[in-house]
């Protein structure tokens, strides 16, 4: 099969090689990603938003991921995974630079269209490193693979909004942040003026290493896979194939996609908003974040020890879709007060922590399902994938609207709906074939 021949013809050696490649990138992808759970409060701050107003910056983010996927599945046809990757980065780099002008001016407008830069140039790396680290190797050991990119995506995550908040913000800050409702128009704009423009050099700084990132990746020694061609028991099994929607697992899969990357990010962008609405101050808020990361970095460590010498990565998918649903239920019923880690909190919070373990290894799932056997159709099965990664951008805003409207506690009720679908998936939504009730 495909995957086969893809594996024989590289070493050992050029699988490595390329696997420590990827997990740069993968860092980067996090690094980048995740720091949206610090801007989203601190936008709503500078920027004096509402909840569903700051939820745009998930929102600008990711729908880039609808928009450019499908492009940037035919630049990559035409360019190849590792240009297609460096070309990524230079665009990433153009949106972190607009943070500058952004920032100078203090237009909310101006900061998004940076992010969807950003998300553009995210959406064109995750379409080739996708699927690459998917296919590099065994598809029943992708989980495996994916697991060991993932710490490095995870661990991205919990360094980025500490580093990022540790640049821009300062031990006076809580005070800060308590008098600014009560200053007068002129001194406050002022305030927030200065408040907003700490982000300049920090995403200066982001810029240049993306496009020093860009460059090494075109000098890297990281091998070009060919997807375009079938052994021929794949040729024969996709011979009538004549559209990528022909093949309803991967687009059940996108779907799959786009709710799972929804949950995850409300799992980590709306801890902190969670965590002050318990009176808990940001400065002290913003480990939150971490702690779902490190939760979600546990459930890759077991995912690289135990699949699939101990269990196949399509259990561990279902389990966690399963965890995904309790842990979902325990935050909306449970309810109490609990000091742990040094944090006085409704012990509520503590479920939405654990969602990170449930979805460690649900990405991961779906994607070994969602793209096996695609054959030619790979690339662009794979940015239908990633279409799906737009959910982080949607999923977020419907939160906010809830969370305005009912409850930043009740909003989370938007989860049980998404996890039923993805226990759908896990169990019976890979396995059809054709669009038929038959």
């Amino acid at each position: 099969m495909m995957k086969e021949n893809i594996s024989g013809a590289l070493t050992k050696k050029q699988v490595r090689t390329s696997i420590a490649i990827i997990a740069v990138v993968f860092f980067v992808i996090g690094f980048i990603s995740w720091i949206n759970s610090i801007l989203i409060p601190y936008f709503k701050l500078a920027c004096e938003l509402t909840t569903f107003e700051s939820y745009f910056v998930t929102f600008a983010f990711y729908i880039s991921y609808l928009i450019i996927s499908v492009p940037a599945s035919f630049l990559l046809k035409k360019t190849g995974f590792k240009k297609g990757m460096a070309i990524g980065f230079g665009i990433m780099a153009v949106g972190a630079f607009i943070f500058i002008p952004a920032a100078a001016t203090r237009m909310y407008g101006l900061f998004l269209t940076g992010l969807f830069a950003l998300g553009v140039g995210l959406s064109v790396l995750q379409t080739a490193a996708n699927p690459y680290v998917t296919i590099l190797g065994p598809i029943e050991r992708a989980a495996q693979r994916i697991s060991i990119l993932g710490v490095c995506n995870k661990g991205a995550g919990i360094l980025a909004p500490l580093i990022f908040a540790a640049v821009i913000l300062r031990t006076t800050d809580s005070e800060l942040f308590r008098q600014i409702p009560l200053m007068a128009t002129a001194q406050r704009e002022l305030v927030l003026d200065e408040l907003i423009r700490r982000v300049m050099l920090p995403y200066c700084v982001v810029g240049i290493v993306l496009l020093l990132l860009g460059l090494l990746i075109l000098k890297s020694p990281l091998p070009e896979i060919n997807t375009e061609q079938e052994d021929p028991e794949l040729l024969k099994a996709n011979a009538a194939k004549k559209s990528i929607l022909d093949f309803p697992w991967l687009i059940l899969g996108a779907v799959a996609i786009f709710l799972h990357v929804g949950t995850q990010v409300i799992s980590i962008d709306t801890i902190i908003g969670y965590a002050t609405s318990m009176h808990i101050p940001l400065l002290e808020a913003k480990v939150f974040p971490s702690y779902t990361l490190f939760a979600t970095i546990c459930g890759y460590v077991l995912g690289v020890v135990l699949i699939p010498k101990f269990i196949s990565q399509k259990n561990a998918f279902r389990i966690c879709t399963i965890l995904g649903l309790t842990f979902s239920l325990l935050i909306v019923f449970i309810k109490g007060k609990a000091l742990f880690l040094g944090h006085d909190a409704d012990v509520s919070i503590w479920f939405v922590v654990l969602l990170g373990f449930a979805n460690s290894l649900i990405w991961a799932g779906i994607w070994s399902l969602a793209i096996n056997g695609l054959g030619r159709f790979t690339k662009l099965g794979a940015s239908i994938m990633i279409m799906g990664l737009c959910g982080n951008g949607l999923v977020p805003l419907v939160y906010g609207h809830f969370a305005d409207s009912y409850g930043i506690k009740e909003a989370y009720w938007l989860l049980v709906p998404c996890y039923l679908y993805l226990i759908f998936y896990a169990f019976y939504g890979h396995r059809i074939k054709r669009w038929s009730l038959k």
